[in-house]
């Protein structure tokens, strides 16, 4: 990675697939990545890293156990460690995730969709 000024609207608008986060910066332990979210992903949890989801464009839905957290544009929400959730974007959005380097894509769930770090890292 480089220290080079970067746009979340430019980045996210390159991806091609959806929930398939890039990795588009990093800080100390952790990712910055940009995804590109469309219709219902998977229940999952991470046990030991709290995620950070922050909407660049469109809408996302967060269903929690407990309920569901609705995000704009511009509004951020952290998943706590070890707390189930799911995100659903009805209409095609695109977020800003903020990980630990350790936290694995579907967390304790292995999908199809599930991508590796390498996949991850992959240019655009």
């Amino acid at each position: 990675m480089d220290n080079r000024v970067v746009s979340l609207k430019d980045k996210a608008s390159k991806l091609e697939e959806t929930w398939s986060p890039r990795v588009i910066g990093e800080v100390n332990d952790f990712y910055a990545k940009v995804a590109k979210l469309r219709g219902n992903f998977a229940w999952h949890k991470h046990d030991e890293e709290d995620e950070l989801f922050l909407v660049i464009s469109g809408s996302l839905k967060i269903e929690l156990e407990d309920g569901a957290v609705e995000l704009k544009e511009g509004e951020m929400y952290v998943v706590p460690r070890g707390e189930m959730h799911n995100p659903i974007a009805e209409e095609e959005c695109s977020v800003l995730l903020f990980e630990r380097k350790s936290t694995k894509h579907t967390g304790d769930l292995k999908i199809a969709r599930t991508k590796s770090e390498e996949d991850q890292l992959r240019p655009f």
